[in-house]
């Protein structure tokens, strides 16, 4: 899997071949990696799909890996919380009707976000593990 933040692209990959593409939004404040908790930013680095989160506040939820080893480290020496529970979901529990419209702007805390029949498709295509690289 391979989030390009920039363009707000989600890319599902077999080796260098594109499966899908999907249109994200991100967090509110989208710019730069994720330095500690509340920044609203969206990570960046290599980091693995680690659960599945059913009942969740959104429609489905892939958590990731967040923080890795590099993210500990800079929250060590920085002496701030890296923060956590970054995921790739659908939209709020009750507001499917959003739909498109969501992707107009960054709404999350740093999270990764879908429609609700996108995240449903790839909740079916990604396994637990699945690397996922974000770059800017």
């Amino acid at each position: 899997m391979l989030v390009l933040k920039a363009p707000r692209r989600l890319l599902l990959l077999r080796g260098a071949q594109v499966l899908r593409e999907y249109e994200i939004a991100l967090g509110r404040n989208p710019t730069g990696p994720k330095r500690h908790q509340g920044d609203g930013r969206t990570p960046e680095g290599r980091y693995r799909i680690d659960s599945r989160v059913v009942e969740s506040r959104f429609h489905r939820a892939l958590r990731i890996s967040y923080p890795n080893e590099q993210d500990i480290d800079f929250a060590r020496r920085t002496g701030i919380p890296p923060g956590g529970d970054v995921m790739i979901h659908g939209l709020p529990t009750g507001e499917r009707w959003v739909g498109d419209v969501h992707r107009e702007y960054d709404w999350t805390n740093g999270c990764i976000a879908l429609t609700d029949d996108e995240m449903s498709e790839v909740w079916e295509l990604v396994d637990d593990g699945t690397p996922v690289e974000i770059r800017p």
